[in-house]
């Protein structure tokens, strides 16, 4: 069996060794089960590589994430860093990652699983079977603009700025990318800015509005951003595919993903743009954090990295039946009953990171016969 299937493991910080140490555990059962091997190179990134490195993420670790056919990485950052210079600080690692690959769509998916929908804060009726996909451009924005910076003002006092910018080639391959998306779903598209108040919102909706003519068989619907957010927690079944720039992504994304009940169940892709071959850069991560409080305490639930490596076999790999195996996996074993701590409800059984992964290997056998 060849390994033809290039992998760059990025465990990070705090609980990212442990809930990556459960994905080793589904890629070795794929080896054994579905003839489907991957080749492996680990690296670090974010604290721990400050630690080895004194910088977030060394340059030999970008070019082995670009020579990957995809990049998974556990989760960064945590207090041990918190006065370390910005430019070294864990997320630095990320965002270098992001910028130097030109990962320019974040799929930020919010599903509620029948077994966890009266975890959400939400009433049921609300949240019951939701599906949302969320893609937030990561490669330009506020977060990247320039100017930007603190001043000292001349009569006194000071200011801090930063610049919102777009580019109408930026927009568009992000505004494609949704529809692509929206083509495989419901076919239904809101774009999401504030073109009531902000010059690159009017350019914004102006630019998704050109790229939809491309697409005449996908509803477009324009929202401003704060309408959003509260439909979100009124109506959220009424969305499907939410395309939107950096900033409102990441607040948005994070509203969406408490819809579900937990933040330890989220899993999340970041794409590039496809080469002359057809290979798409691209990074899965968890939408979780760190959580260094309990690190090495085998309580991290590893759900969520799993169900990240589950959209990597489908974005990266196109192994679309094997992605649906391991996510009708973790649907069983909620349903069975098991929780780590963090979705633990009333009458389930707590269990270890270990036992979540063994758990999901044992369903993933039951699925195919074994």
């Amino acid at each position: 069996m060849t390994a033809n299937k290039k992998l760059l493991f990025l465990p990070g910080d705090g609980i990212g060794p442990e809930v990556m140490g459960e994905v080793r555990r589904v890629i070795d059962w794929m080896a054994k089960r579905r003839t489907a091997a991957f080749d492996i190179t680990d690296g670090l990134v974010g604290g721990a590589c400050y630690d080895a490195h004194g910088c977030a993420v060394t340059d030999e670790t970008v070019a082995d994430a670009a020579a990957a056919d995809a990049v998974l990485l556990g989760a960064v950052g945590g207090p041990k860093w918190d006065d370390v210079p910005r430019e070294h600080r864990p997320e630095a690692g990320l965002l270098r990652l992001r910028k130097d690959l030109d990962l320019f769509a974040n799929l930020r998916p919010a599903v509620v699983f029948d077994a966890l929908a009266e975890a959400s804060t939400l009433k049921l009726d609300v949240v019951k079977g939701l599906d949302i996909m969320i893609v937030r451009e990561t490669t330009a924005g506020v977060y990247f603009g320039t100017p930007r910076g603190i001043e000292d003002l001349p009569g006194g006092g000071s200011k801090g700025f930063d610049t919102q910018v777009y580019t109408d080639a930026e927009v568009d391959r992000v505004a494609r990318l949704a529809f692509d998306l929206a083509r495989k779903r419901s076919s239904k598209v809101h774009s999401v800015e504030k073109a009531n108040v902000m010059e690159s919102g009017v350019f914004w909706r102006r630019e998704v509005a050109r790229v939809h003519r491309d697409f005449p068989d996908v509803e477009l619907h324009n929202m401003y951003a704060d309408n959003c957010a509260m439909q979100l927690v009124r109506y959220p079944r009424q969305f499907d595919v939410i395309v939107t720039d950096n900033l409102f992504g990441d607040l948005l994304s994070d509203c969406a993903a408490m819809l579900t009940g937990s933040l330890g169940m989220l899993p999340s892709a970041t794409l590039g743009p496809t080469d002359s071959s057809g290979r798409r850069a691209a990074m899965y991560e968890p939408v979780h954090g760190s959580a260094p409080d309990i690190a090495g305490k085998h309580m991290a639930n590893p759900l969520a990295t799993i169900l990240s490596f589950a959209m990597c076999l489908r974005y990266s790999f196109d192994m679309g039946e094997d992605a649906d195996l391991i996510e009708q996996a973790v649907q069983n074993v909620l349903s069975g009953g098991l929780r780590t701590a963090d979705i633990m409800q009333d009458g389930m059984a707590k269990v270890s990171t270990t036992v979540m992964g063994e758990s999901l290997v044992a369903e993933l056998d039951k699925l195919i016969g074994a």
